[in-house]
């Protein structure tokens, strides 16, 4: 008669236990930040095929929207560093371009009029071209609120002539002018 409470512990033990580990997902873009739009202030997107969050230095993620000197001017830009602290910073921005809702802009030159991604290595920077581009999506602009949500990938080449691949970008966040 002992044994049938060893025997219950047991089978109690490994049939009703919870394992954390299944959780714990491997899928890359299941470690980004949900898409969403309501000024969460999240950023996350793939490099390379790798989760990208911001995390580094005194001002790790960052988001203006402004009318200034005639345009508008809006930066998206989240900072991490790598392994040896370099720091890594990516983004979008536009350059005397009002963004709107529910429009897509083509991510080319870093010229007045265009929309722009940008790879920041150590104390490198390159922006997207007409050959190395990509796309950033509005999916929210309330200016009421300061929250501006949306979607971007491109390619850009660092110092090096290594082209990254950006992919899966999200944001949702609240902007200062």
């Amino acid at each position: 008669m002992k044994k049938l409470p060893v025997i219950l512990v047991f089978i109690a033990t490994f049939c009703c236990c919870k394992n954390d580990d299944d959780n714990n997902t491997t899928n890359p873009i299941d470690q980004l930040p949900p898409a969403t739009q309501t000024g969460e202030n999240t950023f996350g997107c793939l490099l390379d095929g790798d989760p990208f969050l911001p995390g580094a230095g005194v001002n790790p993620l960052d988001c203006v929207y402004q009318f200034s000197n005639g345009g508008y001017y809006f930066t998206l830009q989240a900072n991490r560093e790598d392994e040896n602290f370099n720091r890594i910073r990516l983004g979008c921005n536009t350059k005397d371009l009002e963004i709107q809702e529910g429009q897509t802009y083509e991510l080319v030159e870093n010229e007045n009029g265009n929309a722009t991604g940008k790879y920041f290595y150590a104390t490198f920077i390159n922006y997207t071209s007409s050959v190395f581009s990509g796309e950033l999506t509005i999916t929210k602009l309330d200016e009421t609120n300061n929250i501006v949500s949306g979607t971007f990938f491109y390619d850009i080449e660092d110092q090096n002539g290594v082209v990254h691949e950006i992919r899966e970008g999200r944001f949702d966040m609240r902007f200062s002018q």
